[in-house]
């Protein structure tokens, strides 16, 4: 099965692998999987070969562990322990704490920048064979090869991914569900995490502060959503709770947005309820402030909280100037120091917006913007375009009179037209039949004759040798190239460094292939 040197860790039998049952073990320095009844290893991954592992969602029939490695093969363990659910969903979560703990241990440092230069060769199999056939030839070195030869792949390798947005709803649609001891258990993913730290900044330095020193990436998760849940409706007050702080720094946050403002004259955040106008021209009795609404006050600055969050969440990091080089400054409607054009601009986009909640296309009187909106003429001569065309004097016309008769004469000419070649038949039809059976394939004229091209005739192994070599040769021939005219010293360097790659290059591949096609040739004649 094993060394005697390794150390069973943990067993876990009834576990299928391929449609086949068998044990797995985790050892000291690796991870096994053996036939049931038989002392063979049919798996074996080291833990410094496996890069991560995952699991079956919840709700899925089958109960499964994956381990991927670092070289993408991954290997599906399937739990089948027969006392239930329950017993397969423990023996995977054994597994999982297990290799939790291993796999730090025995983490692989992979270069990532080889990998990710692996990962673009494997998938682009014409930069692969120039790979090659330039770098293991030795025709140019490997850094010269991505520098010069493969920048096309790694410029579209390395553009930036596109971030995606954020939800309004991202917390909300993180559904949990019961562990059945009365707990609840949340799945989310590296989207929703990317989210809470977009929309949550003080989460991100608090998640940066305690993992993994302090405590567990689900340990943190876990305190996350408890204070979210249970202090959502509550006011923030000290306690154990390392997320207090995070409420207090969203507070200051949302009171500083606030005292900014927003540029919308018609949305105020510190009103919590509607001003209309009462029955007796305004002499009603106002409303006493009264404690009974505290809940739901707290829930709508909540909501706004959340919205302000999100919102600054979606904002582009790299606002774009002006032409002149300065940043306008955001009108608000709070009550803050302005300066004089701030005040005579701010009631102008005060009107237009609440223009643009008053004013309905459908109802607005077209013919009059149909007026203002013409399309002005920019003519060089008015005065062609007041008169009409003028006739030219200078052609001459010809008398009706005159083209009748151009035309009968025409029609004359055509009738008395005849044949100049005699009307008998230059080639009998059973000669012409006779003479292409002859010249066709299988003819009296054509029995040396081989129906096959040049192409037909070149082996498949030739000719795709001979692509690969066209290929390679444009490459270097195009960097040779541009480095006409020499005029700075780099480019005379990489001059004579491209001359001396094309001389390598004739060397290792086109004097062999021109040794390996003479011989070809030869068979091809003693045959």
């Amino acid at each position: 099965m094993s060394t005697s040197m390794e150390d069973v860790l943990l067993q876990i039998p009834q576990v299928r692998y391929k449609k086949g049952d068998g044990t797995l073990f985790l050892m000291d320095q690796r991870l096994i999987w053996m036939v049931e009844n038989k002392d063979t290893v049919a798996v074996s991954h080291l833990y410094a070969d496996i890069k991560s592992q995952k699991i079956s969602p919840e709700g899925k029939a089958k109960v499964q562990l994956q381990v991927v490695l670092h070289n993408g093969v991954s290997s599906t363990f399937h739990f089948t322990n027969t006392e239930g659910l329950q017993a397969q969903l423990a023996d995977r979560d054994k597994v999982k704490e297990m290799l939790q703990t291993l796999l730090p241990k025995f983490k692989k440092k992979v270069d990532r920048e080889l990998e990710e230069k692996n990962k673009l060769l494997s998938s682009n199999p014409a930069l692969l064979q120039l790979y090659k056939d330039l770098v293991m030839t030795e025709v140019v070195t490997s850094e010269e090869f991505w520098s010069q030869h493969a920048v096309q792949y790694t410029q579209k390798q390395n553009q930036p991914p596109q971030e995606i947005g954020v939800s309004g709803a991202f917390l909300a649609d993180i559904k949990p569900q019961t562990d059945g001891c009365n707990g609840l258990k949340y799945n989310i993913t590296p989207d929703i995490i990317e989210c809470i730290f977009k929309t949550y900044p003080a989460v991100k330095k608090k998640y940066i502060d305690n993992v993994p020193s302090k405590l567990t990436e689900s340990q943190f998760w876990t305190k996350f959503f408890q204070s979210h849940y249970f202090h959502r409706d509550r006011k923030y007050a000290e306690s154990k709770d390392i997320f207090t702080e995070c409420g207090k720094l969203d507070d200051q946050e949302l009171k500083k947005d606030i005292q900014t403002g927003i540029n919308d004259p018609l949305v105020n955040l510190t009103e919590f309820d509607d001003k209309t106008l009462d029955e007796g021209y305004g002499l009603g009795r106002e409303k006493q402030p009264s404690s009974s609404g505290t809940v739901s006050q707290a829930m709508i600055k909540r909501f706004n909280q959340h919205s302000v969050m999100v919102l600054k969440a979606t904002k582009k990091k790299d606002s774009t100037p002006l032409q002149n080089g300065t940043d306008k400054e955001p009108k608000t409607n709070a009550s803050s120091s302005n300066n004089i054009d701030e005040d005579t601009s701010e009631p102008v986009n005060k009107k237009q917006k609440v223009l643009e909640k008053i004013t309905y296309d459908d109802l607005q009187d077209t013919t009059a913007d149909n007026n203002k909106t013409g399309v002005h003429l920019n003519l060089s001569k008015v005065e062609r375009y007041l008169h009409g065309p003028m006739p030219d004097t200078s052609v001459e016309y010809i008398n009706p009179n005159e083209a009748l008769s151009v035309i009968r004469s025409v029609l004359q000419e055509t009738r008395n037209w005849n044949s100049r070649h005699s009307s008998s038949a230059l080639v009998t039809p059973a000669s012409a039949v006779g003479a292409l059976g002859e010249l066709s394939p299988g003819g009296a004229l054509m029995r040396g004759f081989q129906e096959q091209s040049l192409a037909q005739l070149v082996p498949p192994d030739i000719e795709k040798e001979v692509r690969n070599l066209y290929l390679a040769l444009c490459e270097l021939l195009k960097h040779f190239w541009r480095c006409f005219p020499p005029t700075t010293p780099v480019t005379e360097a990489k001059l004579v460094k491209m001359h001396e790659a094309l001389s390598r290059f004739r060397t290792a591949k086109l004097k062999p292939f021109e040794v390996s096609c003479m011989m070809v040739q030869s068979t091809f004649v003693i045959n």
